[in-house]
């Protein structure tokens, strides 16, 4: 139950401005796509996706690029999966009868709803510090 590429490479592309966007700093689709080894051209589509629903603006120009509409305090993850996924569907879900069918129907209510509160409580700042905390190396002390 982890996410799509195509949320990964959303998520991973909002860190990158999550992580420039206190100094007013814009990154360009290209240098985002470079330092995380995303293909460009996806990443362009995910962006404009993105630019769509507000998350968010894109400027023109040679030192043009993306960044963040708002805060990173303020965007969650249950938002952009929102915009890159879509409602979620209850597609291929069949009506049956049997009450071991009612109990895992019931099971999957209550997965989706704890994911959908983690979701809905966590920030792109928090990701951010999570990559940032991870990112540092270890100390090692020697005797």
């Amino acid at each position: 139950m982890g996410f799509s590429t195509k949320t990964e490479y959303g998520l991973v592309a909002l860190i990158e401005l999550a992580e420039v966007h206190s100094g007013g700093g814009v990154l360009q689709a290209g240098e985002i796509a470079r330092r995380q080894g995303i293909p460009e051209r996806y990443l362009e589509q995910m962006l404009t996706s993105l630019r769509r629903s507000g998350l968010l603006r894109s400027l023109r120009g040679p030192r043009g690029g993306y960044q963040l509409t708002r805060s990173p305090e303020t965007i969650t993850v249950a938002e952009v999966l929102a915009c890159l996924e879509g409602p979620l569907s209850s597609e291929g879900e069949q009506q049956r009868s049997s009450s071991a069918f009612h109990v895992l129907t019931a099971l999957a209510q209550k997965v989706e709803q704890a994911r959908a509160r983690v979701l809905a409580a966590t920030t792109l700042q928090q990701l951010l510090e999570e990559r940032n905390a991870r990112a540092r190396p270890a100390l090692i002390y020697h005797i």
